[in-house]
């Protein structure tokens, strides 16, 4: 096997635990290179590192996969994904659920969305793809599921070498399907949807506006197909408008209001939020809760700072919307901008905006999207609730 030499240098990340080599903490490489092939890692003074899958074609020149001399084969995969879905099982995500997260699973570059039955896959990095046909067995032998569909339409795997793709790793089914979340229903589009077709990752988060939206209107913007909107009309809310800039999106969240029964407390436009919150500030309209789940706003460091400016001037404009003593949820899933900077840049909106602030919850992803310490990336969802009063 392919062994791998690392220099004296190296970020501390490595010996604690995080899965990635970039090429220029590598010393030397003794024999072959071929993007996703399994090789050895060692340390300067020739300590096994760990086991992992090589791309001469990538920045990250090694993803570890095992800190331990062992096989890495269809076993493997299958005891990996196994061992996941147990954790899953112990914490109480069974129906749907993020089943394999990547790094946080210990299977970097890898993404498994469990929608019930059906199941969404992306294969982030060659080595991933190499190993998609035994990945796919292990979830048609533990699950025996009514659908397996990949989502690799995604520009990151170009930087691998990898093409962007979509399409059934089954026997094709009908990619509209419903899911049940905290008793509520939504359609889900697993071909065509944002990332593998639903954001679960703000699962947990959505139960926790239910005491603040009683009797509420409510405001929500960048509501994509509505989750949040329809879940404060559910939890009482009085009146509730929902605005994303995306027809298809608002079209989606239309029905899924439909399909609650909620269409007469709960609507959704097309609209632009950047552009009416200030307008709408200016006309004096005020709501009793305002809710902001934007995109992310940069993908890269360089841009850190215009994605910082974008999230206090939504959250400045959102803040304004509010009468005294109301409330603001706002979230942020830019893994590079982390807790402390959003908080911060609140902070800021909440000094420029003349308010305030009291903190109701401040939280993270669910949980089946586990936060490994020491490993900043698995720690990306900010989720905050601040009760917002004229100063």
């Amino acid at each position: 096997m392919t062994k791998v030499f690392l220099r004296k240098k190296i970020a501390h990340r490595i010996a604690n635990g995080h899965p990635w080599i970039f090429g220029n903490e590598v010393e030397k490489i003794d024999g072959e290179v071929n993007a996703g092939d399994i090789v050895e890692v060692y340390y300067a003074d020739k300590k096994f590192c760990g086991c992992g899958y090589i791309n001469p074609k990538s920045q990250i020149l090694v993803r570890l996969l095992t800190r331990k001399k062992e096989t890495i084969n269809e076993d493997f995969f299958y005891n990996r994904i196994l061992s996941a879905w147990k954790y899953r099982q112990q914490i109480g995500y069974t129906e749907n659920c993020r089943l394999i997260f990547g790094e946080a699973d210990e299977m970097p570059a890898l993404i498994i969305d469990k929608f019930n039955d059906y199941f969404v896959i992306q294969t982030l990095a060659y080595g991933m793809e190499v190993w998609k046909p035994a990945i796919v067995n292990a979830l048609q032998k533990i699950f025996n599921p009514k659908g397996i569909y990949e989502r690799n339409d995604v520009p990151v795997r170009e930087l691998e070498g990898l093409p962007q793709q979509k399409g059934f790793l089954s026997t094709p089914f009908d990619t509209n399907i419903i899911i049940n979340e905290n008793g509520l229903q939504f359609h889900v589009d697993i071909e065509n949807g944002q990332k593998t077709g639903y954001f679960l990752d703000q699962q947990d988060n959505r139960r926790a506006i239910q005491h603040i939206v009683k009797g509420a209107d409510v405001l929500g913007a960048f509501t994509y197909t509505g989750t949040f909107e329809i879940h404060a009309a559910h939890y009482g809310a009085k009146s509730v408008l929902g605005i994303d800039i995306s027809e298809n999106a608002v079209s989606k969240a239309n029905q899924n209001a439909q399909l609650n029964g909620l269409e007469n407390i709960v609507h959704f436009e097309a609209l632009n939020a950047f552009d009416v919150l200030k307008v709408w500030a200016k006309e004096g309209k005020q709501y009793d809760v305002v809710m902001l789940d934007p995109p992310a706003f940069t993908k890269s460091r360089a841009t850190i700072q215009k994605a910082i400016t974008g999230y206090k001037e939504i959250n400045l404009r959102g803040m304004k919307l509010i009468k005294n003593g109301g409330f603001l949820v706002t979230s942020s899933c830019t893994n590079l901008v982390q807790p402390e900077m959003f908080l911060h840049t609140i902070e800021l909106a909440a000094k420029d905006a003349g308010k305030n602030l009291k903190q109701v919850v401040f939280n993270a992803q669910a949980a089946d999207h586990p936060i490994v310490w020491g490993m900043e990336n698995t720690n990306y969802l900010k989720f905050l609730i601040v009760q917002v009063c004229d100063k």
